[in-house]
């Protein structure tokens, strides 16, 4: 028969035991269960991180922000005397004209600008440096030159700037015919002269006309905000790629209210081209003018329907008066294009070259007729 005391003694030793097991137990599946946690914090954190990476545009900034500029411009005039100085002792030795005050003033106002080419061509809106004496262009990493003025072509808004620098950064030009309306894009320049400010927004229209801005019109538009300042200065999509300068916005009070205009830089860069080629634009002319036609018109021609544009009028021995056009006819095809719109024709005769030999169609007292017209010069607009 076992002895109570010694059974008693065998139960606690053999329960301290399994208590010290018990513990050990516990601590080793809780460092298990803290690494798990720890691991599952650090992958929450990586994908956090990997989303950022992905969502965020920093990568195409950086690639764009170095080849955008900030453009100040500078008009001298003559400085007014100041007749307000109302201390008879300042007046006493210095006199109301005195030969010490300022002869000049200077009248200064912002843009931004792309460059184009590394060995310091930069592009611009015509706007940004129409009233000039002196150009100053300011780079992202801070360096200051004084700019030149290469040519302009104010039908467009665009002009192209050199500086003296070489190894300048340049932007990769994107696919225009890849842009689509929903497009992310960003607009980087100087609003307020503040300094380069980068803003996003989306594609909200592109081809768009009849916004009365330039003579040639294909803007895109978008709602990435623009604000003084920031003409001339680069619309990109995500990857760092330019699509556009920005242009103009859309606004009653002068700032931007969510609609603003950029020119395609497929336009943008082939204008640029021939400025610094030319120094100016070469388009081919016709010596025509007229409007679109409405049922106004259509009824006052004894006309049911048809598409065109009716000549308004024909400059004296031009392409167009040599060609035979005459005012009252409706222009219906050119090179077998069908015409609807003022901005077709403008287009695609501005495309041709001087002797082009362009084939018009079109309806003359509700007769069909056809003509070939040797394109001339378009006459450079005044600066």
């Amino acid at each position: 028969m076992r002895n109570p005391k010694h059974s008693f003694v065998y139960f606690f030793t053999w329960l301290s035991i399994g208590a010290v097991l018990g513990l050990a137990i516990l601590l080793y599946r809780g460092d298990i269960r803290l690494d798990l946690n720890q691991a599952g914090t650090s992958n929450r954190k990586t994908e956090t991180n990997e989303q950022y990476k992905h969502t965020g545009y920093a990568d195409a900034v950086k690639k764009a922000a170095p080849a955008v500029v900030s453009i100040r411009t500078l008009v001298w005039t003559k400085a007014e005397s100041d007749n307000s100085i109302s201390n008879e002792t300042l007046q006493r030795f210095l006199g109301k004209a005195s030969p010490h005050g300022p002869k000049q003033q200077a009248e200064a106002s912002t843009g931004s600008g792309v460059i184009i080419k590394s060995d310091g061509y930069i592009l611009t809106n015509y706007h940004v440096i129409k009233q000039r004496d002196e150009i100053i262009v300011r780079l992202n990493d801070g360096k200051v030159a004084e700019a030149r003025l290469i040519g302009s072509d104010p039908e467009t808004d665009l002009a192209v700037l050199k500086i003296d620098k070489e190894n300048l950064p340049t932007l990769k030009i994107a696919d225009i015919t890849k842009i689509h309306v929903g497009d992310v894009v960003l607009a980087i320049g100087d609003p307020f002269a503040i300094g380069q400010t980068v803003t996003q927004g989306i594609i909200s229209a592109t081809g768009r006309t009849r916004v009365s801005l330039n003579t040639y019109e294909n803007f895109i538009q978008t709602d990435a905000a623009i604000n003084p300042g920031n003409s001339g200065g680069a619309l990109i999509n995500t990857e760092g790629e330019i699509v556009g300068i920005n242009s103009n916005i859309f606004s009653s009070t002068g700032n931007f209210q969510g609609i603003s205009f950029a020119i395609p830089i497929d336009l943008a860069h082939q204008v640029a081209e021939q400025i610094i080629r030319n120094g100016y634009v070469v388009r081919g002319w016709l010596g025509a003018e007229g409007q679109e036609l409405t049922p106004q018109i259509l009824r006052s021609l004894e006309l049911n329907s048809a598409h065109g544009i009716l000549v308004t009028s024909i400059d004296k021995n031009g392409p167009g008066d040599k060609a035979g056009l005459k005012p009252g006819d409706i222009i219906t095809r050119i090179n077998q294009q069908d015409i609807f719109t003022t901005n077709d024709i403008l287009n695609l005769i501005a495309a041709g070259k001087p002797g082009d030999v362009f084939v018009i169609e079109g309806l003359r007292q509700r007769q069909s007729f056809m003509t070939r017209a040797v394109l001339g010069q378009r006459p450079i607009m005044s600066r």
